[in-house]
């Protein structure tokens, strides 16, 4: 499906923020992301995508972008999960680069500018996080996760879950999508032949809000993601077009 450029056009750098039930947190994420936006290495603009939110999301969304002209959103008709969040956040956008930062502020916006400073010259750029701030069983459930997953890919990501990550959009916009896509998104560049570059992020604990990952999404569904991509890599087309007379 074809979308017509939107006023993301305008900017250089589009930040996706895809939100779930995350009012509690959406004061601090207007503060944080409007404060990055005024020192942002480009012109930069944020897509929230609501995701469904069942609480009042949808409504702190709405007037965040009544008083910022730099702010969009996306609202979803239900819940459709992370991965459909960043695809259509993608879908949707017209800049050069496109990130992505999960709504629990875990990591910080400022260290976009870290990531930013390379993205000219890679696919893609993205965040390792640094002293994570989670629990110890969650520590180990993304350790066995992230061991598999490079086994399996062979992508050398160390740390594939770090929501802080910035795309060119061209390749972006070329990345297979599916249910789960988000764990993959290096391996899924490196596929169109993208290089990917590993930087060290901050790292804070949720103080607000409900995780929306269990041990099967953060651990088994993953596993059975890994040989879907598997079979995909396998048949996946890639090609580039030399010349054209169109």
């Amino acid at each position: 499906m074809q979308y017509s450029p939107n006023r993301t056009k305008d900017y250089q750098f589009s930040i996706v923020v895809p939100v779930y039930n995350e009012e509690e947190n959406m004061s601090a994420l207007e503060n944080r992301l409007s404060n990055f936006l005024s020192h942002s290495i480009y012109p930069a603009c944020v897509i929230f995508v609501n995701d469904g939110s069942k609480d009042e999301s949808g409504w702190y969304i709405r007037e965040i972008c009544s008083r910022h002209k730099d702010f969009f959103y996306l609202d979803f008709e239900q819940n459709a999960g992370l991965s459909a969040a960043i695809k259509a956040g993608i879908d949707y956008c017209f800049s050069d680069y496109v990130g992505y930062i999960d709504a629990d502020l875990q990591t910080d916006p400022d260290d976009f500018n870290l990531l930013l400073k390379d993205i000219p010259d890679y696919a893609m750029v993205m965040g390792i996080r640094a002293n994570r701030k989670d629990s110890l069983f969650k520590k180990i459930q993304s350790k066995i996760a992230n061991g598999f997953r490079r086994m399996m890919t062979n992508d050398g990501v160390e740390d594939t879950g770090c929501p802080l990550k910035v795309i060119q959009t061209s390749y972006a916009k070329r990345v297979p999508f599916f249910n789960g896509m988000h764990r993959f998104l290096p391996a899924l560049i490196q596929l169109q032949k993208g290089e990917v570059k590993q930087i060290a992020v901050r790292h804070y604990p949720r103080v607000a809000g409900q995780s929306k990952f269990s041990l099967w999404n953060r651990l088994l569904s993953p596993f059975l993601d890994c040989f879907a991509y598997r079979w995909m890599k396998k048949r996946y087309i890639n090609y580039k077009v030399g010349e054209n007379n169109l």
